[in-house]
């Protein structure tokens, strides 16, 4: 069966020369002109992937995007971005909202073939799980279930999105080691782009409101500066003294400090 593609893209002829060039390549492409349609016809297909301008009439693409992420039937489909806007805030605002990735226009489309099926194939762990019996997916307090892009943190599970998990991923392989950002963007993203520290960043800031009782001042997920990042995870032996408290209960620490 054909990957399906689903494209969210106003300018016909951008839309005539991507699904073009992609059903040439083998797809099924389905087509929508604004944002109304594009989320219609997400819950229509269930895509294995969605092309999402940025631009668009009636709900602009930032928006789909978070509201395609909130429905469980269409969280766990990659999106990447298309977008003529290619400012670092931009690129933010972008994963912010839920995108996979970030292409900018112009594009070449071998390029963009490139990242699509970069994507495809993190989409593929999660229906085939972890064909690589060496691959650590546990240690200590973190356990990853490849199956549903998921960690079992401190017992607890935290979902999290394909870029998350194969983030996190690569950190664990490597935990208590500094991983340089060249290796993360070859290994998670699949393909050499260019020195995009900032995506890192986004990336392991999302990562570390999800896990860290702290984000603002991590003690699992370090910063090396000038190197890279450092996931450093206590011990089975070592975990009574590190289980970290949650928001709530820092919340009610920080309320009983200021009263």
């Amino acid at each position: 069966m054909k990957p399906c593609i689903l494209l969210i893209e106003d300018d016909q002829d951008m839309r005539d020369l991507v699904s073009g060039h992609l059903e040439h390549s083998g797809f099924d492409v389905q087509r929508a002109d604004d944002g109304i349609k594009g989320q219609a016809l997400a819950l229509q297909y269930t895509p294995d992937l969605i092309l999402l301008d940025l631009m668009l009439p009636k709900v602009d693409g930032l928006t789909l995007c978070q509201r395609l992420r909130r429905d469980e039937r269409t969280a766990g489909i990659p999106i990447l971005m298309l977008t003529a806007l290619g400012g670092t805030k931009d690129k933010v605002s972008g994963f912010n909202s839920g995108a996979d990735d970030y292409l900018t226009k112009p594009f070449d489309l071998e390029e963009l073939q490139v990242r699509i099926k970069a994507l495809l194939r993190r989409s593929d762990r999660a229906l085939l799980g972890a064909s690589n019996h060496n691959e650590i997916l546990s240690y200590g307090p973190l356990t990853l279930v490849p199956e549903r892009f998921e960690a079992i943190w401190f017992d607890s599970p935290v979902r999290l999105t394909h870029l998350e998990f194969e983030l996190l991923h690569c950190l664990l392989q490597r935990h208590g080691q500094t991983v340089a950002p060249s290796l993360i963007l070859k290994e998670v993203w699949g393909y050499e782009p260019d020195d995009d520290i900032e995506t890192i960043r986004v990336h392991v800031r999302h990562l570390r409101t999800k896990l860290e009782p702290d984000p603002r001042k991590p003690h699992f997920i370090k910063t090396v500066y000038g190197a890279g990042y450092c996931l450093e995870l206590p011990s089975d032996c070592q975990l009574n003294d590190t289980v970290p408290i949650t928001r709530e209960e820092r919340k009610q620490q920080d309320d009983r400090a200021s009263a």
